[in-house]
Order: C-alpha cells, then sequence, then structure tokens
C-alpha cells in the first residue's frame, strides 16, 4: 500500500504517529507535511495528498487537522477523490465497503491516538464491495464534469 500523509499544525502529532502504524505494517508512505506546529493553511496539504492520490501515485491518502472537516471539503475538490471526515471503525469500515473512500480525514483534537491507529487499520484493510455500490460511485463521480 502506497499512502500520501498530509497535516496542519494541528494534526501534525497525530499525523506523526500514524507513521509509526504505516512502518510496523510496512507500508510505504509519503509525508506532505506539515512538520511543526506554526500555524499553516489545511488546504495546501490536502490538496498536496489528494492529487497525489488522484494522479494514481499513492492508493490512498490520510489527512489530520483539528477537526478533520476542512480537509476533507479540500480534498473532495480534487476529481476522483472521496474523502470523509471519519470518527469510528464502523464509519471507516462502511466508507471503503460502499464509497471506496481513497482519502481518510482524522480529527486530532476529537480522535484519540488508540482510536485513530484502529481507525487507520480499518481504512487500510477493509476491500471495496463493489457491485450495486459501483454504480452509486460512479454517479458521485458524474457529478465532477
Amino acid at each position: 500500500m502506497r499512502v500520501a500523509l498530509g497535516a496542519d499544525h494541528a494534526g501534525v502529532a497525530l499525523k506523526d504517529a500514524l507513521k509509526q502504524e504505516l512502518e510496523a505494517r510496512g507500508d510505504a508512505y509519503e509525508d506532505f507535511g506539515t512538520s511543526g506546529t506554526a500555524s499553516v493553511d489545511y488546504p495546501d496539504f490536502a490538496a498536496a495528498v489528494a492529487l497525489g492520490v488522484s494522479e494514481g501515485r499513492f492508493d490512498r491518502g490520510v489527512l489530520v487537522c483539528g477537526s478533520g472537516i476542512g480537509m476533507a471539503i479540500t480534498a473532495n475538490k480534487v476529481p476522483g477523490i472521496r474523502a470523509a471526515a471519519i470518527g469510528d471503525t464502523t464509519a471507516a469500515r462502511l466508507s471503503r465497503e460502499h464509497n471506496d473512500l481513497n482519502v481518510l480525514s482524522l480529527g486530532a483534537r476529537a480522535t484519540p491516538l488508540t482510536q485513530a491507529v484502529e481507525i487507520l487499520r480499518v481504512f487500510l484493510d477493509t476491500p471495496f464491495e463493489g457491485g450495486r455500490h459501483e454504480g452509486r460511485v460512479r454517479k458521485i463521480h458524474a457529478h465532477e464534469r
């Protein structure tokens, strides 16, 4: 699995902790930043990660900001991206099975590390079910045109 990572100043610590999980799993990743707690603009990092996934350089993307919401909104502006702010493993599983989510967004101010790691695992390990969901995903992308 090739994973693109990005965070703003509020999410940098959680992002860095998630890198340890990716390393333990043997997943390749690229960190698009930020690398410190100085205030930055989350859309810059969300767009970089989303473009990497959209262009096929990465299989999945993981974004972290304070709430996860701003990052998801930004990532969804990139064609081919299906991003959501996810707060529990049930939503992570269903977003993969039914929506083929390709960018996970986490809220560092709302998601404890142990929970974020579990969400990440489910996001990376759950396959898309396809079937009736394929047509629905195609309809989502039809709105990009």
